[in-house]
């Protein structure tokens, strides 16, 4: 048995050795780099800036260029109080060619350039800070699986230790066995432990791996690529208070992008508003006319030269459909202050939650931390007086147990306080990996 605990335990040494080392660090660049979800982000960003131009607001003037070339045959037949003048013939071709450029200005529009303007650069600004949103959301969804990880892989060490104190038992059984002083029933019992202890070691390591592909996933690397985890500690901050998170959550991106959006409903009430007013443009340009024909009244007729015009357009009545829009336009910017304030509420309850979770952790980790000391301790007095012959079986058995269970306490209370400082700081826009 002792030859097959150091094959599995080289097997997991071995194991280690040939996955690719990965720090928090390395985890959350490369999720940055990675990500999906931040490059389409990223995306919409840059969208939005080509946007926010005052030509797509229709504030610059329009140049277009036009021509026409009409080439036809036809037959004419026209008749003058002059016979002689008279004309009838048949395939006649004739030439209309018509060219212009025209300039187009728009002077006034009820201001709805200027409102247009606006939007397109509340849009650019709220895209970036939905990008900086799903940066701090990457980041915290990254360290919360790494940290679970690294949980995961201190809950094996605690099974290992107990393995340990498992096979020293068994040992000692034996050793007991063969000089008369235990039975079957002592040896049997030290080994079904053992044999278990073995499995829980086995269901721990594909918890580890399982949390290892999604911690891959959100790494957006392929899901056979090898990952060796270098922390072995959850480190927590000690500092926060909920006061300083509350203070800080108005520079949450998700909440200045709420309010952007607030900003951009306002300003489609105005572009919407604007359209009940009258439109005045402003044209200039060049044109060009030639008709020529074979036969007929005229051969030849041209005209060209410079223009300008004004055209003003007054909507007087469409059905009410303008006002009926500005109404719609007046209902989506209540619904997004709605949503801004609704985001701000859930933003204060979730501080709230976690901070009550990562104060309670924090304050049982300490005693926690004794705790575990001691079950450590009366693990290993026990294994001593089993092997001077004083304590029992049944004792070191129950010494095992409180030791297992001090210790999955205490890792666990280390990953929810973690867990929780994580969100605190990613509500407060604090997040950083370390």
């Amino acid at each position: 048995m002792k030859q097959s605990l150091v094959i599995a335990f080289c097997l997991l040494g071995l194991q280690s050795y040939s996955q690719q080392s990965l720090s928090l660090l390395d985890a959350v660049n490369a999720a940055l780099k990675n990500s999906y979800d931040i490059q389409i982000a990223r995306n919409n960003l840059e969208i939005s800036s080509v946007n926010n131009y005052i030509g797509i607001a229709g504030g610059l003037p329009t140049v277009t260029a036009t021509a026409n070339d009409n080439e036809q045959i036809t037959t004419i037949n026209q008749k003058f109080n002059d016979a002689s003048r008279n004309t009838s013939r048949s395939n006649v071709g004739s030439n209309n060619l018509t060219m212009g450029v025209t300039g187009s200005m728009l002077l006034f529009n009820g201001w709805r350039v200027v409102a247009t303007k606006h939007r397109l650069e509340e849009l650019e600004k709220q895209n970036q800070q939905v990008l900086n949103a799903q940066v701090q959301n990457t980041i915290a969804a990254v360290m919360s699986k790494y940290y679970d990880v690294v949980r995961q892989q201190n809950l094996l060490n605690t099974i290992q230790t107990s393995i340990t104190a498992s096979q020293q038992r068994l040992d000692i059984v034996k050793a007991r066995r063969e000089v008369g002083l235990a039975n079957n029933a002592d040896l049997f019992q030290a080994q079904i432990d053992l044999n278990a202890l073995l499995q829980s070691l086995q269901s721990q390591q594909l918890v580890i791996n399982t949390a290892k592909t999604d911690l891959q996933s959100l790494l957006s690397v392929k899901p056979d690529s090898m990952l060796r985890i270098t922390d072995t500690l959850i480190t927590i901050d000690r500092t926060l208070n909920l006061d300083s998170v509350k203070a800080a959550m108005q520079a949450n991106p998700q909440l200045i992008a709420a309010n952007r959006q607030v900003n951009i409903s306002e300003l489609i009430e105005k572009e919407t508003a604007a359209q009940r007013y009258p439109t005045l443009r402003a044209s200039t340009g060049y044109n060009f006319n030639s008709s020529q024909s074979a036969a007929g009244f005229s051969l030849l007729n041209q005209s060209y030269g410079p223009f300008i015009s004004l055209n003003l357009s007054v909507p007087i009545y469409n059905g009410t459909i303008f006002k009926r829009q500005q109404k719609v336009a007046e209902i989506n910017t209540r619904n997004a202050a709605l949503i801004r304030d609704d985001l701000y509420l859930s933003f204060e309850n979730s501080a709230l939650r976690n901070y009550q979770a990562y104060a309670n952790a924090i304050g049982q980790l300490k005693t926690q931390q004794q705790t575990y000391d001691i079950a450590k301790q009366l693990l290993d007095v026990t294994l001593q007086r089993f092997r001077q012959g004083v304590g029992t079986l049944v004792e070191v058995k129950l010494a095992q147990q409180s030791f297992e269970t001090e210790g999955y306490r205490l890792v666990n209370l280390n990953y929810l306080a973690k867990v929780a400082e994580v969100e605190l700081k990613r509500l407060s826009n604090r997040l950083t990996p370390q």
